[in-house]
């Protein structure tokens, strides 16, 4: 028979040393551990973290959508003037050739009347030496001919020869004018407001008067001399005021902008 008392300090030990572990095997909510506490709060703010950025991203994004469809709208509307512009002038040189056609025929049948300032056959009248065979209406005619093929500087020379070669022509207010107009096509704006004023100051009696005066104004809107535009156009309604010129110099001057002060 085992005597208990002799191994009663034995039995003593295991047992202090047994009871934590039955004690913690008996609880039933442990404590969470503090490692795992702080990775979940770590991982937690992360997300809110990525969130804030998506959506950030997302803002920065739209915006810049935003501006480039403002870029796009003003591109488009850019082209769109540039393209009225174009048409603007496409038309205003078809209206020159129109009003050349018109003028041409007009010529022709007056050219009976236009040859008499040469003089008798075989005289060459005014004509100087170097002039155009066929005399001075062929010559502007070859002019005229430029001009509605876009030749131009081919227009320019021409009109330039026949100023020169036939000085005494009734025809030189027109020549001069054409040479205004072939300026202004080529938007040598400079020559052809110099052209244009000759025609006032050096062929005062030429039926191209009110024309040209009113093309001055209208080459001086596009220098932006806008002062110096208003005064020629209104000169023109004035001294003009039955002339198809002045209504399109009335027209031009309620589309004129205010001077700038």
């Amino acid at each position: 028979m085992i005597d208990l008392r002799r191994h009663w300090p034995l039995l003593a030990s295991a047992l202090l040393c047994l009871a934590p572990l039955a004690l913690t095997g008996c609880e039933s909510n442990p404590e969470p551990d503090p490692t795992v506490v702080k990775l979940n709060d770590i991982d937690e703010r992360l997300g809110r973290v990525e969130k804030v950025v998506n959506n950030q991203s997302l803002l920065q994004l739209s915006q810049r959508i935003d501006e480039l469809e403002t870029q796009l709208r003003e591109m488009r509307g850019s082209l769109e003037e540039l393209q009225n512009n174009d048409e603007t002038l496409r038309k205003q040189q078809r209206d020159l050739y129109a009003d050349l056609d018109r003028r041409l025929t007009a010529l022709q049948n007056s050219a009976a009347a236009v040859g008499a300032n040469v003089g008798p056959a075989g005289n060459a009248g005014s004509a100087s030496i170097g002039s155009e065979p066929g005399g001075e209406q062929a010559a502007y005619q070859k002019g005229l001919d430029a001009l509605k093929n876009n030749d131009l500087n081919g227009a320019i020379n021409r009109f330039k020869d026949f100023l020169r070669n036939y000085p005494q022509s009734s025809l030189d207010g027109n020549a001069q004018y054409w040479l205004g107009e072939a300026y202004y096509v080529m938007r040598d704006l400079d020559s052809a407001a110099v052209a244009f004023g000759a025609v006032g100051t050096q062929y005062p009696k030429s039926p191209k008067v009110p024309d040209a005066l009113y093309k001055l104004g209208v080459t001086q809107v596009d220098q932006k001399h806008l002062t110096d535009a208003r005064a020629t156009l209104n000169q023109v309604v004035q001294r003009f005021p039955s002339s198809d010129a002045a209504k399109l110099a009335t027209s031009k001057l309620q589309n004129l902008p205010p001077d700038a002060r």
